[in-house]
């Protein structure tokens, strides 16, 4: 395992841990944090995340003999979307009709579906050795992308996530860890993954981590997809990402 993913693992869990606390006490300043965030989660989708499960598709274009529809990843990807959103809309729902209890019993199955989520993206890291500038741009987004979601589940039960949730999250974090150093699966496998966890990925920052329009702080936001994007596409042309 290189040191870059050594050090992203160790982010990537204290960020579990300590999410809140890495979030501005302050309204205005706290707004202004989740609008840059947005911006540069946003940005990332449409210019890695996206483009790479284009690459992805093209890779398995090999594996004619099973696939033929040019899409197969694509369709992975959806299924990610359609699996997370339908958890998360049971959740809200039992919230909305003022079923606590079921909400709360809910909320675990929330928190072992996220606790998946991590251990997958541990995974694809570890495995796609991920090196140098990428990793930290990577790493950058990803985490941003993390302390969003720990936060929004942090909202929904705060004692749930502060004493059991987070550490869950961050176990996610190790298993995938464990399993990118010891696991070789095959190509086609972890383009599956990718593709997986591609979809649930732009759900969560699409529709999570943007600001509603009463929250939102329009600069600051530009600023945030303004800025990754010419970074990453800079990037991108000069050391062929």
């Amino acid at each position: 395992m290189s040191i870059d993913a050594f050090i992203m693992g160790i982010a990537f869990i204290f960020i579990h841990l300590f999410a809140n606390s890495l979030i501005p006490s302050g309204r205005i300043q706290r707004l202004k944090w989740f609008s840059f965030s947005g911006g540069l989660a946003v940005s990332y989708v449409f210019v890695y995340v996206l483009p790479s499960l284009h690459k992805e598709q093209l890779l398995v274009k090999k594996y004619g003999d099973f696939f033929t529809m040019e899409s197969e990843l694509y369709f992975v990807g959806l299924l990610g979307v359609l699996l997370f959103y339908g958890i998360q809309k049971v959740v809200r729902k039992a919230q909305l009709n003022h079923k606590n209890r079921k909400a709360r019993m809910l909320f675990w199955l929330q928190i072992l579906f996220f606790g998946m989520y991590n251990m997958l993206i541990a995974y694809t890291v570890i495995s796609h050795n991920v090196l140098g500038i990428q990793a930290v741009f990577y790493g950058l987004a990803v985490g941003l992308h993390f302390v969003a979601v720990a936060h929004d589940l942090w909202r929904e039960y705060a004692d749930i996530y502060n004493q059991i949730g987070r550490y869950v999250l961050a176990l996610g974090i190790i298993v995938g860890w464990i399993m990118g150093m010891l696991v070789d699966l095959s190509p086609l496998t972890e383009s599956f993954i990718f593709a997986f966890i591609s979809g649930a990925m732009i759900l969560n920052v699409l529709k999570y981590e943007l600001p509603p329009d009463d929250e939102a702080h329009f600069p600051t936001f530009s600023i945030g997809v303004i800025s990754y994007t010419a970074v990453t596409m800079s990037l991108k042309f000069f050391f062929q990402w």
